[in-house]
């Protein structure tokens, strides 16, 4: 039987690749949201309030706004990732 040897430096280089190569995607759907409408999810948010009713829009936004939220919660993980004091293999 074969041994095979994974650091923990090379586990959370995997990691952090496997989150960049989330991001990447992610990223490009909240830029196409935005050229879509010209303006940030935040803008785009108070138009919605003020504006008539559209199912588009507002199907647009409830995408929108969870892109951005997974985009933050990848952040957020990339962060604590290369910040890691210590990792354990679960």
């Amino acid at each position: 039987m074969s041994e095979v040897i994974v650091s923990k430096r090379d586990l959370l280089i995997y990691e952090k690749l496997r989150i960049i190569s989330e991001l990447a995607p992610i990223r490009e759907r909240i830029r196409a949201f935005e050229r879509k409408y010209g303006m940030t999810l935040r803008e785009f948010e108070e138009k919605l309030k003020d504006s008539e009713e559209s199912f588009v829009a507002w199907d647009d936004y409830i995408e929108w706004k969870a892109y951005v939220r997974k985009f933050e919660e990848l952040k957020k993980r990339l962060k604590e990732i290369e910040h890691a004091q210590r990792v354990r293999v679960a």
